[in-house]
């Protein structure tokens, strides 16, 4: 690595990544350096880390009411699309939720910026314009989900045909609750993850496996892989974060803490490696026990409903994102049972009507669309 040090953007600097990010990026000070954050809702967290970093840029949604004074950074505030295209950046980190960050990953990409990718809905709803416009512009897509990470971690230095992914599950907060009760699951249950910290609809979305519904569309438009290529497996340790097979039977597995630090760190210094005192080893003789099952479709309704929707195409993973949001949103508000997630989501994909051949204004306007049928559902 030359003595350049990569300035970065986080978009969604107060998220369960975005704060993980800066914790790496410290670790780092002679090769990372923080140009912007951005962030919605969290002004005191971001007041806090403006006061800690002194970025050069911030921004925050001053529509939102606030307790926290953020006049005195009134000269930090710049547009997002400025923190996304600024000269000082190389990498913008999305980091957020939600299809807030897709025009600005686009822009990033045409000013010749590497892309972080945490936000699966920009990959799910403008796949194919993210990864044209990358190509156009000799940007890279650095993935930062675990799964992603360690799909593109297994293929580095490979020629060869891939012959099959394996995506590994943890199986959730609910994977070992009864079949019963699990419907009626609370949402203190649901926020139980036992090997990850996560924020709360990644952490809602790894209990009905939606996530590994996004994980499955992003591998298929990131690595360009077929459909009938992607498995997805329950493996309750999370330490094997997925496994590549190549067409001679060989399998690479990337392995690993249940720490989200690493493939933020792999996608932030690529294609460097260094040494991180704050992540802890792998230690194979205190992981005896790696187990793999198949998905239980009573356990993961969503799972099903979820994979037959994308592979439809057309605006379909659209609407999977939307309705998901939106149903997730009123779980977290106590307005449905953990049951009522499965319910919306079939009733607002039976009533899409699919655009064909869409353009991006389509995808997002079907993706607001669902959302707010699902927020509006009577369940």
């Amino acid at each position: 690595m030359d003595g350049h040090i990569k300035g970065i953007t986080i978009l969604g600097s107060t998220g369960s990544v975005g704060t993980q990010a800066i914790e790496v990026v410290k670790q780092f000070p002679d090769k990372l350096k923080i140009i912007g954050l951005a962030a919605k809702s969290s002004h005191a967290k971001l007041f806090q880390q403006i006061q800690e970093i002194s970025p050069l840029m911030a921004s925050w949604d001053k529509t939102q009411n606030s307790k926290t004074d953020m006049t005195q950074y009134q000269n930090l505030y710049s547009e997002i699309s400025d923190m996304c295209t600024n000269n000082n950046v190389d990498i913008v980190l999305t980091a957020t939720t939600g299809i807030t960050a897709i025009h600005p990953t686009i822009q990033a990409i045409k000013s010749g910026k590497n892309i972080a990718l945490a936000n699966k809905e920009s990959i799910i709803i403008a796949g194919e314009q993210i990864i044209s416009e990358a190509k156009k512009h000799s940007v890279e897509i650095l993935p930062v989900d675990s799964e992603p990470n360690a799909i593109w971690q297994c293929i580095q230095g490979e020629k060869s045909e891939i012959n099959r992914v394996f995506i590994t599950s943890s199986g959730g907060s609910l994977r070992s609750k009864n079949l019963d009760t699990l419907g009626n699951s609370t949402i203190e249950e649901t926020m139980k993850h036992p090997n990850w910290a996560m924020g709360p609809k990644i952490t809602v979305d790894s209990a009905t496996l939606m996530n590994k519904v996004f994980e499955v569309i992003e591998a298929k438009w990131l690595f360009d892989i077929p459909w009938e290529k992607i498995d997805v497996i329950v493996h309750n340790q999370s330490k094997i974060h997925s496994m590549v097979e190549f067409v001679d039977g060989s399998i690479k597995a990337q392995i690993g803490p249940s720490d989200m630090k690493s493939p933020i760190q792999y996608a932030l210094l690529y294609p460097d490696r260094f040494k991180n005192p704050s992540i802890n080893q792998f230690n194979p003789l205190e992981n005896k026990n790696l187990t793999f099952e198949e998905i239980d479709p009573r356990r993961y309704p969503c799972f099903e409903l979820g994979i037959e929707t994308a592979k439809k195409g057309n605006t379909w993973p659209a609407v999977l994102c939307g309705a998901d949001e939106g149903a997730v949103e009123l779980f977290l508000r106590g307005k449905i049972k953990f049951s009522g997630i499965f319910t919306i989501l079939n009733q607002v994909i039976k009533n899409h009507i699919p655009i064909q051949s869409p353009s991006l204004s389509d995808m997002m306007a079907t993706f607001q669309n669902s959302y707010t049928e699902a927020i509006n559902s009577k369940v």
